[in-house]
This record gives C-alpha cells, structure tokens and sequence, in this order.
C-alpha cells in the first residue's frame, strides 16, 4: 500500500516505455525500491526501460501490452495483479498522429481514437474493476491541455483526448467510494520523442518535471492537475474566449 507519506511500494506503466512514465516512476523510487510492471510491446525501448530501473534498484516485470488489442486487456490488466496488489497505476500510452493526415484519413483517425480514446476506456475499465477489489490505491491519466479546446492544428488528437479526459474524470467519481483516487493529469507541451522536431508551445516541459507533478498529486489524493501548474489560468481564458477570437491564436 501507499504509505503514510505518499510512497507506493508497487507501479505499473501502461505504456511501459513512455518517457513520462518512467520519469515517474524513477521520481517515486528515489524514496524507496519498488516493483514495477511495465506492459507494452516487446521492443529494444522495453528492454532498455526495464533496466534503466533495475539500475535505479527497482524490481521489473514486463508484460505484453498492445493498446489495439483491447481483447487482451483484461488478461493484461489480471496478469499486472498477478504478483501482488498495485499501489499506483499509470495510463501512460497515446500517440500525437500527423492532424493533416488525421482529418482527411479514415485510417488515420481512426488510429489516434482507437489508442487514445477507446484503449484508454478500455485499460480503465479493467483497472477500475481490479483496484475496486482491491480496496485501495492511485489511478493516474496522463490526458493532455490538448483536450480543453482543440484548435485547428490539432484537432483529431485534441478529441481524442478530450474524450480520455472525461472519461477519466467520471471514473474518479465512480471510485472515490471504494478508496481509489483517480487523478487526471493535463500536460502541455512536453519536450519527449512524440513531440521531436515540433515547435515548442509557450510553457513547454520536460517529463522529470511532469513527473514531480504526478508524484506530488498522488501524494496530496490530488484529482486533476496541470503540468506546468500556470496552465490552468492559461486554459481557462482559452476555454472562454469567442471562436471568432480563439480562432485567430496562431496555432
């Protein structure tokens, strides 16, 4: 269980190589050893994060995870339990898309929805059910300041997260009975692989720093957190402007 002070003893990342991810859990385990479960595709990334951990005196089990399959999410979810209770878990998988492609690709949108939207209801839906019985711990989303109000030039993954986004805010409600807390994160722009060769947004990141906010929100049973914290008061002048205002931002 998570202690007194907030530390958990156990982790698993969905989306096992996510650069924020791991910075999360790295910021956690600066405190305490703790097993961690990373579930994504076998690749040399997986294997490089796994240890990257050990190196950091982590314990790491590796779990096959494709955010596509959501046939198999239930047996991923099960095997993630299998070694012992979760403490905190972490919905940490998505992918930016091309919006240009999105919007004019049945394909390509489709995509970003299945992975960003339907496997991140998916997971949750799983996950919900496992920490209910379990009777205690965290469930962190990483959504996005990118669904508050999709602009032109990101539209299709704006959606997608828009739609995360609320389902994970219901799912705090549905859990808070059972001593779940459920906190949705709202990165902005963040300085990662997803994001190379992109012009960095006002208030750009990095994911140590978005990790020190994840850390502390499950210290503090936080539900809904900005990383950078100033994008709160920025999104909610953005969320209100006229279209015929918000229209001419540059994108």
């Amino acid at each position: 269980m998570i202690d007194a002070v907030g530390n958990p003893q156990s982790i698993l990342v969905l989306g096992g190589t996510s650069e924020i991810g791991l910075a999360v859990v790295e910021a956690f385990a600066s405190d305490r050893p703790l097993r961690v479960v990373l579930a994504a595709r076998p690749s040399d990334r997986l294997d490089a994060a796994k240890k990257r951990l050990e190196t950091a005196g982590c314990a790491v089990e590796t779990i096959d995870f494709d955010a596509r399959a959501t046939d198999t999410h239930a047996d991923v979810v099960r095997k993630a339990f299998a070694g012992g209770d979760i403490d905190v878990a972490l919905v940490a998988f998505g992918v930016l898309g091309d919006n240009e492609q999105a919007w004019t690709d049945v394909s390509a949108a489709v995509e970003l929805a299945q992975v960003n939207y339907t496997a991140a209801v998916s997971v949750g839906v799983a996950l919900a059910d496992r920490l209910r019985e379990q009777g205690h711990g965290a469930l962190v989303a990483l959504s996005s300041v990118a669904g508050e109000r999709a602009r032109r030039s990101n539209f299709v993954y704006g959606s997608t997260k828009a739609g995360m986004d609320a389902f994970y805010s219901g799912l705090t409600e549905a859990l808070r009975p059972h001593g779940v807390v459920v906190t949705v994160v709202r990165p902005g722009f963040v300085h990662t692989r997803m994001t190379e060769g992109l012009k960095a947004a006002p208030l750009s990141t990095t994911p140590d720093a978005v990790a020190a906010v994840v850390v502390d929100a499950v210290r503090s049973k936080k539900e809904l957190v900005w990383a950078p914290a100033p994008l709160r008061l920025v999104m909610s002048v953005l969320r209100h402007l006229p279209r015929a205002i918000f229209r001419r931002i540059p994108a």
